[in-house]
């Protein structure tokens, strides 16, 4: 068994498809229309049969109220993997993405969360 698709809840999927493939680094994979919503999936550039991210909209109303708690008490919806944190934090800063967590060693792990403009915080995180 293997993770397939994972989701993250997103209140505009047209900005959360040019902040996940213009600043992040994510291939468009999907893109299917559901009415005034779509499937629409990114990947990683390095693995595009792998694990697909659904941009899913957060229309339903528990969405927001849960969205806005994690974002409150600082809490990512999901982690990325990169090979330096310190050097995707530059990358991304000199882009203007926003980080709530500067690049902090912890042990086994460096990690930063930055905010992806579209209700979510979203750790970056390095294993040494």
């Amino acid at each position: 068994m293997r993770i397939h698709l994972s989701s993250v809840f997103v209140d505009d999927q047209d900005k959360a498809l040019r902040f996940y493939t213009d600043m992040l680094g994510f291939v468009k994979k999907t893109e299917v229309p559901l009415g005034e919503h779509r499937w629409l999936t990114v990947v990683s550039p390095d693995d595009p049969d792998g694990t697909e991210l659904l941009l899913e909209p957060d229309g339903h109303p528990a969405v927001k109220p849960y969205k806005a708690a994690l974002v409150a008490d600082g809490i990512p919806a999901t982690a990325f993997a990169v090979d330096d944190v310190h050097a995707e934090f530059d990358r991304l800063r000199e882009l203007g993405v926003r980080f709530t967590q500067e690049p902090l060693d912890m042990g086994p792990v460096t990690t930063a969360v930055l905010d992806d403009t579209c209700g979510n915080l979203i750790q970056i995180v390095h294993y040494k």
